[in-house]
């Protein structure tokens, strides 16, 4: 018998679950919550409780004893910038998920985790949240000073995938340059040079390419006319950033494959859509390329939508003299976690302290 470990993703509208024996999953469930569930919270944080007793409910109709478990570890939230790795869940940390710096459902994962591990006598841990950041000091400037670039991007997966990729080919991550592109609801590019991701793109803002629900970066003078016009509140401008931008906004879908089928179809405004999505994930994965002076020895292509053959073909016809193309689809999240708790359960590693 190995280590088990219980992995936990919240998300908006649903909790999803993992509990794997070492390397191999014994069970994988998606908690799913209505909207009208969320209603009945007026904050993110207010869940907290009534996601966890799900989490205890589900693993209890699955026969399985809390009390067997090695750790548990839940996605990172909206904390402060922090190095990549894994973070045991001491009280600074619990303090920084309650008081988030903003509302997000990621905000619980390590909060549900730290109560469902002293129930078990375990550690808890998190890693690679979001807010992961690595950036090189002249990444962080923009042209105004107010307004400094954040690195907000898809660092559990990035991270795991590239772990993943230079065990393949026989390497360190720490001795390879790789640009990684994790598409998904939001799309994040990064340039990860011998370990760190010296530059990206924020992706929680929609900043970089358009994505299925982000705006991505927009001519900054229409963005200013369309705040003053009038006709929008500051919500509404923050929900076309984030959540109503990008395929949304121009399909009225966030699913991939709906554009697809209307592709198929013969509706050419979807094929131009989907293509001018397509188009600004190669120009952000040059502009990664360019940040690591050239030297670049994989591209690599993640995420929900790495599995449509379609765009993985258009981004490797423009961006395959760049270095070779390798896909790894999906999100992998819960996956992820475990690796990072497994390497910490084995001595590889000692979990950073957040402080």
């Amino acid at each position: 018998m190995g280590f088990k470990i219980l992995a936990i993703n919240p998300g908006s509208t649903s909790t999803k679950i993992a509990l794997y024996d070492d390397e191999q999953p014994t069970l994988a469930l998606t908690l799913r919550h209505s909207a009208e569930e969320i209603a009945r919270f007026p904050r993110i944080i207010d869940q907290l409780d009534w996601r966890k007793e799900m989490v205890l409910e589900a693993l209890a109709k699955n026969n399985f004893d809390v009390k067997s478990l090695s750790a548990v570890i839940g996605r990172g939230g909206l904390i402060k910038p922090i190095e990549s790795g894994v973070y045991e869940v001491n009280a600074a940390l619990k303090n920084d998920l309650v008081n988030a710096q903003r509302e997000h459902a990621s905000n619980l994962g390590g909060l549900i985790a730290e109560q469902i591990a002293q129930a078990a006598g375990v550690k808890a841990y998190i890693a690679d949240p979001v807010v992961v950041d690595e950036l090189d000091d002249i990444a962080r400037l923009s042209g105004i000073p107010e307004c400094p670039r954040i690195s907000i991007f898809h660092a559990l997966n990035q991270k795991a995938i590239a772990r993943r990729h230079a065990e393949k080919v026989g390497k360190r991550y720490e001795d390879l340059n790789l640009v990684v592109a994790h598409m998904g609801g939001g799309i994040s590019v990064s340039a990860h040079c011998k370990g760190r991701v010296i530059d990206t793109n924020n992706a929680l803002d929609g900043d970089g390419p358009f994505a299925p629900e982000r705006a991505g970066t927009l001519p900054a003078g229409e963005l200013v006319d369309l705040c003053f016009s009038g006709r929008y509140t500051r919500h509404d401008i923050q929900q076309m950033l984030a959540g109503k931008g990008g395929l949304v906004a121009h399909l009225g879908t966030n699913s991939m494959i709906q554009v697809m089928e209307r592709i198929g179809q013969g509706d050419e405004k979807a094929r131009v859509v989907k293509d001018a999505m397509c188009y600004g994930i190669v120009k952000q994965i040059g502009a990664m390329a360019a940040a690591l002076g050239g030297q670049v020895d994989a591209v690599i292509l993640t995420g929900g939508i790495a599995h449509n053959k379609s765009v993985v073909e258009y981004i490797s016809e423009f961006c395959s003299f760049i270095a070779p193309i390798a896909v790894y689809p999906g999100e992998n999240e819960l996956e992820s976690l475990v690796t990072n708790a497994l390497v910490v359960l084995r001595g590889v590693i000692t979990p950073k302290v957040y402080a």
